[in-house]
């Protein structure tokens, strides 16, 4: 029987060699016909922590390696480009300070 492969979003990446993956899908409703949004969640094997949260990655089905572990991953498909903002900050209001720092030294010894 053929390995299932499947394509889906890292949204954890904080356990070591684990990902935690969501595989979205549309399913009608039995009775009304509306397509509504379902998802399943797969925890995923990965090696080297190559993954991050909100990569779009491609799994296969594996042996079982724990109580919920069952795919490996195969490759990442598409990076994220999400920007830490609050880490950005951080990193301005420090060379800020250095900047100013810098001046205030400069100023005083001429």
């Amino acid at each position: 029987m053929p390995k299932k492969v499947a394509v889906g979003v890292v949204t954890s990446d904080k356990m070591d060699k684990t990902r935690r993956v969501e595989i979205h899908r549309k399913v009608p409703h039995p009775v009304y016909g509306k397509y509504i949004r379902k998802r399943t969640v797969c925890f995923v094997h990965d090696e080297e922590n190559e993954s991050n949260a909100g990569d779009t990655v491609e799994i296969i089905e594996a042996a079982p390696r724990s109580k919920q572990k069952r795919w490996d991953l195969v490759r990442i498909v598409t990076r994220t480009t999400e920007v830490d903002l609050a880490a950005m900050r951080l990193a301005d209001a420090v060379d800020k300070e250095d900047a100013e720092a810098a001046q205030s030294e400069s100023t005083e010894a001429a």
